[in-house]
């Protein structure tokens, strides 16, 4: 069976159209979604490899996207080894013990894949029900920095004062904190793709809070690290960050096959700024929210800017935004497929 566009596109080789998936494709803007999840915490639905397959499924089945990603969260694993995490519905992850001193490092112990059994379930039910089709699967971790953030703050912040005060006053316990995290995630992308994912996403969300003075002291040796813990795998890997633009040059240092672009760079420029490297975007989410004529008209500016250069995934900026129309996001896929022509064979 040959190799799928989505897959193609990001070696940056030939397609037969250009690939599309959403980032949060699968949840809150879904009615089937909400009909199964409830009010039910999202840690308890990840824990149920049942349920957590259902939910990856539902947008390939009603977009025809090119890729399912693997419904989870960046927190999974440290959830898993018992850090104390929640995810807080409208707030996001909350830290009962936020990370502060040397001994908390004791609280970051090994990943082992018996940890996260219930993620490996779920990836062999969506990989079992994908053969079919043939379309691949993303598995996908948080990249340091922005995991750090989340332990060291305690919750989402718009400042990040805290993580930023460790950087700069305890660099040293800063390093040990992410000696720990590149660890864990490298477990964590491994036994994804052991178990069936063809591609792999590292969010570092967050990285844009930072320097480029930071970003290449505290982020990108990290993030580097991360990577190479699973170049020998073979499958595609994407680093995606928000608010990225001034840091494009540094993260392509990373070693990624793949950079995910946001909306707040124009996708041109992007690639001017990349060169020759495959790339990921990058529809503002908030140009969906306006009906089908005006999300169309969006995706058409982005397919215009990526121009006929192979290597390139359509892709939103960001997350779906919860109150997205999903006959907005199926006419996207519809044009993206109909009309891209960035390495079309």
């Amino acid at each position: 069976m040959n190799d799928p566009v989505f897959l193609r596109a990001c070696r940056g080789e030939s397609v037969a159209h250009v690939p599309v998936w959403f980032m949060r494709q699968a949840g809150r803007s879904l009615p089937e979604y909400r009909a199964l999840r409830g009010t039910g915490s999202i840690l308890e639905a990840i824990g149920d490899p049942v349920v957590a397959c259902e939910v990856t499924l539902q947008p390939v089945r009603r977009y025809g996207v090119d890729a399912a990603i693997l419904f989870s969260d960046i927190v999974v694993p440290f959830h898993a080894i018992g850090f104390g995490v929640d995810v807080v519905p409208g707030r996001g992850p909350v830290i009962a013990e936020p990370f502060k001193q040397s001994t908390d490092l004791e609280r970051l112990r090994d990943l082992t894949e018996l940890d996260v059994q219930h993620v490996t379930k779920t990836i062999d039910l969506v990989v079992k029900e994908l053969e079919a089709t043939n379309t691949p699967l993303i598995g996908f971790a948080g990249a340091p920095f922005t995991v750090a953030s989340y332990l060291v703050e305690g919750a989402p912040t718009r400042d990040f004062a805290v993580i930023k005060s460790m950087m700069h006053a305890e660099p040293a316990l800063f390093q040990r904190l992410v000696d720990r995290l590149v660890a864990i995630t490298v477990a964590f992308l491994r036994v994804q793709v052991a178990h069936g994912a063809r591609a792999l996403q590292l969010f570092d969300s967050w990285a844009g809070s930072l320097t480029r003075d930071e970003y290449a002291r505290f982020a990108l040796p990290a993030t580097q690290r991360v990577l190479e813990g699973v170049a020998d795998l073979g499958v595609p890997t994407i680093l995606f960050g928000v608010g990225t633009g001034e840091l494009l040059d540094l993260m392509a240092n990373a070693g990624s096959t793949v950079m995910g672009i946001d909306w707040h760079v124009d996708l041109d420029e992007g690639r001017r700024r990349l060169g020759d490297r495959a790339v990921q975007g990058n529809l503002d989410p908030a140009r969906c929210l306006s009906g089908e004529d005006l999300g169309v008209q969006a995706a058409r500016e982005v397919l215009s800017r990526a121009g006929t250069q192979s290597g390139h995934v359509f892709n939103l900026g960001h997350g779906v935004l919860p109150q997205t129309d999903p006959a907005v996001l199926a006419a996207v896929v519809r044009v993206v497929h109909d009309e891209g022509k960035a390495g079309v064979a």
